[in-house]
């Protein structure tokens, strides 16, 4: 099966049941309760730093967000410096003439031309392929906004996994056209200082919350095992997000 191949970290797709995933689904609410105050539907996912689970964060998210309910999820992988969402859903290459950097590239076409649909995901994608020019001048392009404004108008939530905010220039550009950002920490790593200086670089308004990969601390002083019953048994998952 498709999702027993795939990353076992990306537990919105693989265990969607599992008390992991609905960690997301907490996230998908949030996210919910903010598109009917302010319409939010454009969120990109960046980090401090690089592997704090930005990507598998990302995905997760897609997937929790298009889970059950007819959404219309698009997931953008826009880290085209280090891209890992093809890795990560074991792709294998799809989506060589279908990606950001070619729409970006060109003058003309439309966001569906770009846009990959894999019948085992209940979200669409749209992978970051290989930019033929520098990246800052690519993220700079009219056609970001225009790609943008397309996708609202598509879908009810486009998920954007953005580089890093510490060592490049990317996210900040994007930021411009997104209706918020999630910045993912990785528990126990990712020094404070760091945080801060990446915060600051940011419209702290723009900033919709903060979220904890890999935290293994007690919920609500209880061990986790304390609220298995709740949950398919199923294989131990990573551990548990929570948000900021």
């Amino acid at each position: 099966m498709f999702a027993h191949r795939i990353d076992r970290r990306l537990v919105s797709v693989t265990s969607p049941g599992s008390m992991e995933a609905e960690q997301y689904q907490t996230l998908r609410l949030k996210l919910e309760r903010l598109q009917r105050e302010r319409d939010l539907r454009v969120v990109a996912v960046t980090s401090p730093g690089a592997q704090d689970g930005k990507s598998v964060t990302a995905i997760n998210l897609a997937a929790a967000l298009a889970r059950g309910s007819g959404t219309r999820v698009l997931l953008l992988e826009a880290d085209v410096r280090r891209p890992a969402v093809s890795r990560y859903l074991r792709l294998n290459g799809a989506g060589a003439d279908r990606n950001l950097a070619r729409f970006l590239g060109t003058t003309s076409g439309s966001l569906q031309d770009a846009v990959l649909r894999v019948e085992s995901l209940s979200f669409d994608l749209m992978l970051a392929g290989s930019p033929d020019m520098p990246v800052n001048e690519m993220l700079r392009s009219p056609r970001v906004a225009s790609l943008l404004n397309e996708a609202r108008e598509q879908y009810d939530y486009v998920v954007v996994d953005t580089p890093p905010i510490g060592p490049v220039s990317d996210c900040a550009l994007l930021a411009r056209w997104v209706d918020g950002l999630l910045i993912v920490v990785a528990a126990h790593k990712t020094p404070r200082k760091l945080l801060e200086a990446s915060l600051n670089q940011l419209d702290a308004a723009s900033v919709l919350g903060i979220v904890f990969n890999g935290d293994d601390r007690p919920l609500f002083g209880y061990r986790n095992s304390y609220y298995r019953g709740y949950f398919p048994s199923g294989p131990a998952k990573p551990g548990r997000q929570k948000r900021g």
